[in-house]
């Protein structure tokens, strides 16, 4: 039983060390240090302030382009396939329902071109379906689970783009996510020029293609050198600043039309954390303008790949590019973030184009950079219009104002629990008490490991936590008084009041735990930090009311011989 004790003691004081490590960097300036974590508890809108928008994007527009330029490509395979006068139009029928308003027309020179025609579009285009036929008329539509999966591009599309426009704002914990369909939840804790803030968000992007050039010089030693004389590095300023001033300070070393752009390392959470710098030549001409759509595609071999089409101008464009440059690299720039410097292997003629990845790394690490990279490339190329429908600002003082309410109230319960714990359970409430204050550690500790952010609804999470970990030392220490009254010893009563109570606050908290399961599903943000703050409760609840607890009457019955804890 003593080495039992000894095991349980040296758990709990593990878990504490590790809770007081994982906590340090929200009361201390760790930033120098390479060994202690970094991440801190992230305060969310309605406690720090901010900015709360919430933008449409125009999914229609996106989707009648697309049949647009689905029609005219049709028509380019179909004339290399040996058609004549065969011509394409797409329409817009916003009176129709669901993917028939959006519909692609084309025109055959007889009615054997239009059968041929169809069975080429029902063996290689499984997205589209036949809306009506005629003669040598053919109306095609888009399935409605392609139209889903179009419109949950778009939305990712438009999501990217506002995520790099934010990420070079500066702000440290935005929240961006998709509303229904069309819409897109931005929150900017912490932003006070909210004028900026939203010119920012509504910049088109921009997409470029640039050849790597192989610079005279170690680029990387220059970048750090340039820094420290300056003093100053990518996490004291925002990114484009950032590459002004690098650009600004390496301008005598660097060649006529070039400029030093970064890419975040391959497991790298933030530039900052590991950057890649690129010399690139700026005036290659081919652009964002040039590229009509960008897909995640399959090899031979079933690897992952991105595949691009460019319109006929970027085609002639983008053949001239590549034949001249074999066996060189060739950078992939949204918003002068270099994504991706594939080898230019050969001459890429026709208007479409692959980004190979490799087979030799990681399955869905290359899914996801495909993944990634095509959304990046979309995003220069199809930048779907965004229209602000609601806008929020949220001043500092009002969050200062709720926290100072929020500290009052949780001030005045945990005085009032720990008076009522010490006057009614003496000894064993002080115990109580301290397993509560070990608790309220614990679950600030989880929430800066996760780099959570608190909300006031997380705070009333945690106020609940309070109330129902409390309640779980009643229940036990009621249970110990019923065995003491029946005769038994103290020590016994403490092993059996444990045990008999085990279930009933297990089941509490199991079925409350389900409860913000639910709503962590189902519910939206504010509702979601609650549940998962109130999860977070639940588990350290358990560990402190039911083991550290134990732990603690155990070593005094056991290993120190107290006959009896006042109650």
């Amino acid at each position: 039983m003593i080495e039992n004790i000894k095991a349980r003691l040296a758990i709990i004081a593990i878990v504490v060390l590790t809770a007081v490590v994982t906590f340090l960097p929200n009361i201390v300036d760790v930033s120098g240090t390479n060994f202690l974590p970094q991440q801190k508890i992230n305060y969310g809108l309605d406690i720090q302030g901010g900015l709360h928008l919430v933008m449409g994007v125009d999914i229609p527009s996106v989707l009648k382009e697309s049949a647009s330029r689905q029609a005219k490509s049709l028509v380019k395979v179909f004339e290399q396939e040996g058609f004549q006068n065969v011509s394409g139009e797409g329409e817009y029928n916003a009176e129709a329902e669901s993917s028939a308003k959006y519909l692609m027309h084309l025109d055959f020179a007889s009615p054997s071109d239009l059968q041929r025609a169809l069975e080429i579009i029902r063996a290689d285009y499984s997205q589209l379906q036949v809306y009506q036929q005629e003669d040598r008329r053919l109306s095609l539509r888009y399935t409605d689970f392609y139209l889903q999966n179009l419109t949950s591009r778009t939305m990712d599309q438009a999501i990217e783009t506002i995520r790099n426009r934010i990420d070079e704002f500066g702000v440290a914990e935005p929240s961006i996510t998709a509303q229904g369909d069309d819409r897109i939840l931005i929150q900017l804790p912490g932003v006070e020029d909210a004028a900026n803030a939203k010119a920012l968000i509504n910049r088109t992007a921009k997409l470029d293609f640039m050849l790597v050039e192989t610079p005279e010089f170690d680029l990387v030693a220059k970048v750090e050198e340039v820094e420290q004389k300056g003093g100053y590095s990518i996490d004291t300023m925002s990114y484009s600043d950032y590459v002004d001033r690098i650009n600004q300070d390496l301008a005598d070393l660097l060649p006529k039309d070039t400029a030093v752009l970064f890419q975040k390392g391959e497991n790298a959470q933030t530039m900052s954390a590991a950057k890649i710098p690129y010399l690139l030549s700026t005036d290659t001409g081919l652009g964002g303008d040039d590229l009509t759509n960008a897909n995640v595609a399959y090899d031979q071999f079933n690897n992952p790949m991105v595949s691009m089409d460019f319109s006929p101008m970027g085609s002639k464009k983008f053949a001239d590019l590549t034949g001249e440059n074999i066996g060189r690299q060739m950078a992939i720039v949204l918003d002068r973030v270099v994504y991706s410097a594939p080898v230019i292997q050969s001459r890429i003629p026709g208007g479409s184009a692959q980004i190979t990845l490799g087979g030799t790394r990681d399955r869905q690490k290359a899914m996801d950079e495909a993944g990634t990279i095509a959304v990046a490339l979309r995003a220069g190329a199809l930048p779907a219009s965004l229209q602000q429908l609601e806008e929020r600002t949220v001043g500092p003082s009002l969050g200062a104002d709720s926290i100072a309410a929020g500290k009052k109230a949780s001030y005045i319960a945990a005085a009032l629990v720990v008076i009522f714990m010490l006057v009614y359970y003496k000894a064993m409430g002080a115990l109580a008490v301290f397993a509560l204050g070990l608790n309220m550690f614990f679950i600030l500790s989880l929430l800066t490991a996760l780099s959570a952010t608190l909300t006031l609804p997380g705070i009333a999470g945690i106020a609940l936590t309070i109330g129902m970990a409390v309640d779980a030392n009643v229940i036990i220490y009621e249970r110990i008084k019923e065995e003491l009254r029946r005769g038994a010893s103290f020590k016994k009563a403490v092993e059996d009041g444990f045990g008999h109570a085990f279930s009933a606050i297990f089941d509490a908290n199991l079925t409350t735990t389900i409860t913000c399961v639910i709503l962590i599903v189902f519910g939206s943000g504010p509702v979601r930090g609650f549940a998962v703050t109130l999860i977070i409760g639940m588990v350290t609840s358990m560990f402190t009311a039911l083991f550290v607890s134990r732990s603690i009457l155990d070593l005094c019955t056991n290993k120190l011989g107290i006959k009896k804890i006042a109650m």
